[in-house]
C-alpha cells in the first residue's frame, strides 16, 4: 500500500486519505517497445484495483448524480442567479487610423445594473430538472440542443434532460451561424434552447434543416424576432421556458433514468481548426470525469465552498466542473465575462465582488490580466510600498518553498489585493491552456493556490488534476483515478520513450475518454487507437513526483528554415506575461528563421509606455503603428523570453501590434478563450510580412 496519511473528520466532513509522493504508479499493463509506461492516479494503485468511476455506491448517470446530491444537501443553497436590473448605453469617441488618415468614429459600450444573488436549493433543483423533463418529454423531443449561455437554466435543463434519458448537445452562444448549422444538422436535434437575445442567429441556420420542432427560449424574445421566425418557419413551435414548466407540471411524467451507457452529451470542440467535430459523451463517461476530479481534489473542497461559474458550459471543463461541485456540495453562483468585474457594471458590484468566491476557474488570459492588474497596483503605490510588497513576496515564496513555518503572518500585507477578488478565495484553478510558471507562483503566493488541470474534450476534461496539497509548477498534477495515461514516441520530432527523462505523445483510457467522434468514422479513426487509446497530441514527459509535465504539442509545432521546431503555445505562455500584452498569437513562417508576435496589447500598460517613450498623445488606433511603440514592445517581449527561458531560436523578430479586441464574437478567439491563429493571422497577414521584411 503507498505511503499515506490520514486527515481524521471535523466539521462534519468525512475523513481524507492523503498520500506522499509519487502521485502516480506505473499501471501494470503490458509494456509495449517504444511506450513509455502507463501511469495511474496513486489512489487507484493498488494489486488488482480498477479505476475509479463513481463518485458514490450507485450514482452511474448524469442522472443518478442529480438525485444522489438532492438527498444529501436537500434544503441548501444550490444554484445563485442576478437578474438584469437595467442596461445603460454610453457612447464615447474612439480614434483609429482608416486608409492611413487618424479619424474620430463613435462607439457605443454597454453596461449592466443587476440585482443581488437569489439561490434555489438543491432539492429545488431537483423538482425544477423533474418537471421540465416531463415538459421536453412531453413534447416528444429526443434530442435537446442548447445554445445559450451560462446560466443556472442551462444546467437544470441538461440535467433536466437526464431525467427522461434525452441526451443533450451544445453549441458556444458566439458559435455563429456556420457552426450553429452544422451542430443542428448532423445531430438532428428536434428542438433548441436558447437565450432571447439570440434569436437574430437562428434565422439562417433554420434554412438548412429539417428535424427541428421547438425552440425553447429563456427570457424575452422582441416581438420582431418572433414575426421573423415564425413568418419563415410556420412549422417550428416557439415555447418560453414558462410554458414548458407548465406542461411538465401538467404531464406530470414520471423519470426515464438513462442507463451507464446511454448517450449524455455531443459536444462539440471549440473547433479552433477546421469543422467542429461532436465528441460522443455517455453517462459512464460524464461521471467518471466528475469522479476523477473529486479523487484528486483530496477534500480541498467542500460544502462550505462558493464556486464563481462564468465560463462557457458549452466547454466540457465548465460542465463537469460544475457536476463536481454539486457533488462536493458547493454553492454555485452565475455569473458571465462582461460582469465579472466592478468596472463593467453600473449601480452595482461586479459578479465577484458581489458572490465573494472561495473557488474558482479560469483561462490563462483571465489570470494574467488579474496579475498584471496587482502588479500596476503595487507599483503606483509608490517606492516604499512597493519594496515592502516585493519583499513580502519573495520572503512568503522562499517560506512557502522550503516549507517553513510562518508565511500566513505576511498574508497582511497581500489582505487588499485579495479583498479585490472578493476576499475568500481558497483555490483557483487553471485550464484550457499553458500558463507560465511565473504567473502561476504569483497568484499562489498573493491569492491563494494555483492548481492545474489537463484533458481534452475527448477525455471529458479530466487526464490530469493537481491536488491543492500538491502544488508543483510547470506540471498538470497527478492522473485522476478514472484514466491511464502512457507516452508513445513521435520519431519525426525527437520524443522517445529512451530519452532522459523518457518523452513522448499523451495517450489516454479509461471511463471518461469518449470512444469516437459523432458520426465521423475518418476523424475517429485518427484519433483513437484500436485498443481504445486516446492520442492527445501533448508532448508530456514525468516529472520525479509523479506529476506529467507537458513540453510540446504537435499541432503547433512549427519547423522554421533552419530546421528546428518551436512550440507556439510554450511560447506565447511566456510572452504573456509582459506586463504590455493582453493576449499574444505567435506565428512561424516555415521560411523564416524566427517567429513574428501578434500583439493585442493591454492598452493602460501600452499607454503609459506611450508616455515613457514620448509618444503619449496620440490613442491608441495610431499607436499600434509608431515604429517607436513597436521596437519598444518587441525589447519588452524578448526581455520577457530571455527571462522565460526561451532558446535563442524561440525569441521572437518582430511584433505586429493591434487596436481590435480579439474576442469570441469577432472570432478572433474560441468561446473557450482559445485562440484562432488562422483568423488572426488573416487579418494581420500584411503586417506580418511587413514585420518579417524589417527583421
Amino acid at each position: 500500500m503507498a505511503p499515506h496519511t490520514i486527515v481524521p473528520a471535523d466539521a462534519g466532513h468525512a475523513a481524507v486519505v492523503r498520500y506522499a509522493p509519487p502521485y502516480s504508479v506505473e499501471s501494470g499493463l503490458p509494456v509495449v517497445e517504444g511506450e513509455v509506461p502507463a501511469r495511474r492516479s496513486i489512489r487507484a494503485a493498488a494489486p488488482g484495483t480498477p479505476l475509479v468511476s463513481t463518485p458514490a455506491p450507485g450514482v452511474a448517470t448524469v442522472y443518478d448524480v442529480l438525485t444522489y446530491v438532492a438527498a444529501k444537501w436537500d434544503a441548501k443553497e444550490c444554484l445563485g442567479s442576478r437578474k438584469v436590473v437595467q442596461t445603460h448605453v454610453e457612447t464615447k469617441m474612439v480614434k483609429k487610423i482608416v486608409d492611413g488618415k487618424e479619424t474620430s468614429v463613435p462607439k457605443k459600450w454597454t453596461y449592466f445594473e443587476l440585482s443581488p444573488y437569489s439561490y434555489i436549493s438543491y432539492a429545488e433543483l431537483l423538482q425544477e430538472a423533474l418537471t421540465y423533463g416531463s415538459g421536453i418529454k412531453s413534447l416528444g423531443i429526443s434530442l435537446l440542443e442548447i445554445y445559450a449561455a451560462t446560466s443556472a437554466k442551462w444546467m437544470t435543463m441538461a440535467l433536466a434532460c437526464s431525467t427522461q434519458a434525452i441526451p443533450i448537445s451544445t453549441a458556444y452562444d458566439t458559435l455563429g451561424e456556420e457552426g450553429l448549422t452544422h451542430s443542428l444538422i448532423e445531430t438532428e436535434a428536434t428542438a433548441v434552447f436558447i437565450d432571447a437575445a439570440l434569436f437574430p442567429t437562428l434565422i439562417n441556420p433554420l434554412k438548412k434543416t429539417t428535424k427541428l420542432k421547438y425552440i425553447i427560449y429563456k427570457d424575452t424574445p422582441s416581438e420582431d424576432h418572433v414575426a421573423a421566425i415564425s413568418a419563415a418557419h410556420p412549422d417550428i413551435k416557439l415555447v418560453s421556458i414558462d410554458e414548458l414548466f407548465a406542461a411538465g407540471k401538467e404531464a406530470a411524467l414520471p423519470p426515464n433514468p438513462p442507463s451507464r451507457d446511454d448517450l449524455c452529451c455531443i459536444m462539440y470542440t471549440s473547433g479552433s481548426t477546421g469543422t467542429p467535430k461532436g465528441v460522443v459523451l455517455l453517462h459512464r463517461n460524464v461521471v467518471a470525469a466528475v469522479t476523477g476530479a473529486t479523487s484528486n481534489i483530496e477534500g480541498g473542497v467542500n460544502e462550505n465552498d462558493y464556486f464563481l461559474t462564468y465560463l462557457p458550459l458549452a466547454h466540457i471543463l465548465e460542465y463537469v466542473f460544475e457536476l463536481a461541485c454539486l457533488v462536493w456540495g458547493g454553492v454555485l453562483g452565475y455569473g458571465t465575462v462582461k460582469t465579472i468585474s466592478d468596472a463593467s457594471v453600473r449601480n452595482c458590484r461586479g459578479d465577484i465582488a458581489e458572490f465573494r468566491p472561495t473557488v474558482m476557474v479560469g483561462v490563462p488570459a483571465v489570470w494574467e490580466t488579474v496579475r498584471k492588474g496587482i502588479v500596476g497596483k503595487v507599483h503606483a503605490a509608490g517606492p516604499v510600498a512597493s519594496s515592502v510588497f516585493w519583499a513580502s513576496y519573495h520572503t512568503k515564496g522562499f517560506l512557502q518553498n522550503w516549507r517553513l513555518p510562518g508565511s500566513s503572518i505576511l498574508d497582511v500585507i497581500f489582505k487588499r489585493v485579495k479583498e479585490a477578488t472578493g476576499g475568500r478565495l481558497r483555490i483557483v484553478m487553471n485550464g484550457g491552456a499553458a500558463i507560465s510558471r511565473d504567473t502561476q507562483h504569483f497568484l499562489s503566493t498573493i491569492v491563494c493556490p494555483m492548481i492545474i488541470g489537463y484533458g481534452l474534450t475527448e477525455t471529458a476534461a479530466m487526464c490530469c488534476l493537481m491536488s491543492p496539497y500538491q502544488l508543483t509548477n510547470g506540471t498538470v498534477g497527478a492522473p485522476v483515478a478514472c484514466v491511464d495515461i502512457k507516452l508513445v514516441d513521435v520519431p519525426e520530432i525527437g520524443y522517445f520513450s529512451t530519452n532522459k527523462p523518457p518523452q513522448g505523445e499523451v495517450l489516454v483510457r479509461g471511463d471518461a475518454v469518449s470512444s469516437c467522434y459523432y458520426r465521423n468514422e475518418a476523424e475517429t479513426k485518427e484519433a483513437y487507437t484500436e485498443d481504445g487509446w486516446f492520442r492527445t497530441g501533448d508532448i508530456g514527459e514525468w516529472a520525479p513526483n509523479g506529476h506529467l509535465r507537458l513540453i510540446d504539442r504537435k499541432k503547433n509545432l512549427v519547423k522554421t528554415l533552419n530546421g528546428e521546431y518551436i512550440a507556439l503555445e510554450k511560447l506565447e505562455s511566456i510572452y504573456r506575461t509582459a506586463a504590455v500584452v493582453a493576449n499574444v498569437c505567435v506565428y512561424a513562417d516555415p521560411d523564416q528563421v524566427k517567429p513574428i508576435a501578434i500583439i493585442m496589447p493591454a492598452e493602460p500598460a501600452f499607454l503609459k509606455l506611450a508616455k515613457e517613450k514620448g509618444v503619449a498623445a496620440k490613442e491608441l488606433g495610431h499607436l499600434v503603428h509608431d515604429k517607436t511603440m513597436q521596437k519598444a514592445v518587441l525589447d519588452l517581449l524578448l526581455d520577457a523570453g530571455r527571462k522565460g527561458g526561451l532558446a535563442g531560436i524561440e525569441l521572437i523578430c518582430g511584433v505586429v501590434l493591434c487596436d481590435e479586441e480579439w474576442t469570441a464574437q469577432n472570432g478572433l478567439l474560441t468561446a473557450a478563450q482559445k485562440l484562432q491563429r488562422k483568423k488572426i493571422f488573416e487579418a494581420n497577414h500584411k503586417a506580418v510580412e511587413h514585420a518579417f521584411k524589417m527583421s
